[in-house]
């Protein structure tokens, strides 16, 4: 049976891409879609209220994806990136029926993991939340395009809050990354995938410890090259917009949110507190 071309007709090219996270780990994401499509409206939701989602049930991190999906939906946007790798592993089939279609949406795990499974022919290491690596998501996309890579994923629930405590080039998060990455699961990998849209905020302290010993790669880049394949094929690109508008919404507004959020976007930011 020949799969269904999907029809994003109705969709216009100056309409926003909806990006959501737990938290500011997304920002990751959505900075790397700034750099490759600097012409196009943003709004993200940053679910700051209830991170991690890490440690949350399923049903619970199910229930926070949807109501932003809507949410996003609602104010037009043409597109979705789910920049949060707990909620791609968790909540990406119940994003999807919600969806029904009508919107192109864009995970963090399966890109990565097509692109790393191609690529990439030696032992990988995944390190991310526990609901992430309970899941088991990342093996399960990575052996589906190359059932001969060896995946090896270790649980690293300390360094979300590390990092939404502002914890970056500290002793405390040096301390803690040592702690994960000593680990014997992860003894033998020449590839580490950073399973959580947070962790790039880490990764000159996580090359650090490797040196040039293990590859770590960038997701961020893959996630936002993937979202500019598809709005190209589908004549979504915004390319005649020279001042796009980003709007930021949070559950729960934090300083170290701003610090980021304005560190990556300039001072023209608008954070607006919206509970869903």
């Amino acid at each position: 049976m020949k799969k269904k071309t999907a029809d994003y007709s109705h969709l216009k090219p100056e309409q926003p891409i909806g990006i959501f996270d737990s938290g500011v780990g997304g920002l990751t994401v959505a900075k790397e879609i700034k750099r490759l499509l600097p012409n196009e409206n943003l709004i993200y939701f940053g679910d700051t209220k209830h991170l991690p989602y890490g440690d949350k049930s399923k049903e619970a991190i199910i229930e926070y994806s949807t109501k932003i999906t809507d949410f996003l939906l609602k104010n037009s946007c043409k597109a979705i990136v789910i920049a949060c790798n707990t909620a791609t592993a968790n909540a990406l089939k119940e994003v999807q029926h919600l969806v029904s279609g009508a919107v192109p949406i864009i995970d963090v795990i399966n890109p990565v993991a097509e692109k790393v499974a191609y690529e990439i022919h030696n032992n990988i290491g995944v390190i991310a939340t526990k609901a992430t690596v309970s899941s088991g998501l990342y093996k399960k996309s990575i052996r589906k395009h190359n059932k001969f890579i060896k995946v090896d994923e270790l649980a690293t629930p300390l360094l979300v809050p590390a990092i939404e405590e502002g914890f970056k080039n500290h002793p405390i998060t040096h301390a803690i990354i040592y702690n994960y990455l000593s680990n014997h699961r992860l003894k033998n990998i020449e590839t580490l995938i950073l399973g959580c849209t947070h962790y790039p905020l880490l990764i000159e302290e996580i090359k650090q410890y490797y040196g040039n010993r293990v590859r770590v790669i960038d997701s961020p880049n893959i996630v936002a090259s993937q979202l500019k394949m598809i709005m190209d094929k589908h004549h979504l690109l915004n390319t005649n917009n020279p001042n796009p508008n980003y709007h930021f919404y949070l559950s729960d507004i934090t300083k170290n949110f701003e610090k980021i959020s304005k560190k990556f976007f300039g001072k023209a930011i608008d954070l607006e507190l919206k509970v869903l």
